[in-house]
């Protein structure tokens, strides 16, 4: 299986937003959320990221010296599986962030099923 434009697995610090956010946010709404409601600086290169209400979508929130890279992954059918922890921020690897965008449950390392399609219609 061929994996493009993933966030590396090298990454020494990945932020988990528990609260499940509204996904019509940009990287400024994001943006905001991280320095507001987190205390963070958006600017310092550290990855954060976010889900939907649903748990069906995901996205990832970067700064890269000279912009912001967002990263978006929606589901075609499961749920991401969310820590179920009580902090409001949980700290992963890159490699867990990397497990959770391959369907794994992060805490039970129990993946999705694979899926199939030869067509949108």
């Amino acid at each position: 299986m061929s994996r493009v434009m993933r966030p590396p697995e090298s990454l020494p610090q990945v932020f988990l937003y528990r609260k499940p956010v509204d996904f019509r946010k940009s990287y400024r709404g994001l943006g905001a959320i991280v320095e507001l409601e987190i205390g963070h600086n958006p600017f310092d290169g550290r990855l954060y990221v976010f889900i939907n209400r649903r748990h069906t979508k995901l996205k990832c929130l970067f700064w890269e010296t000279n912009g912001f890279v967002l990263y978006y992954k929606s589901l075609a059918e499961e749920k991401f599986k969310w820590p179920k922890q009580h902090d409001e921020l949980i700290t992963l690897t890159g490699q867990q962030l990397n497990w959770l965008l391959d369907g794994y449950d992060i805490s039970q390392m129990k993946p999705h099923k694979p899926l199939h399609y030869e067509s949108l219609f």
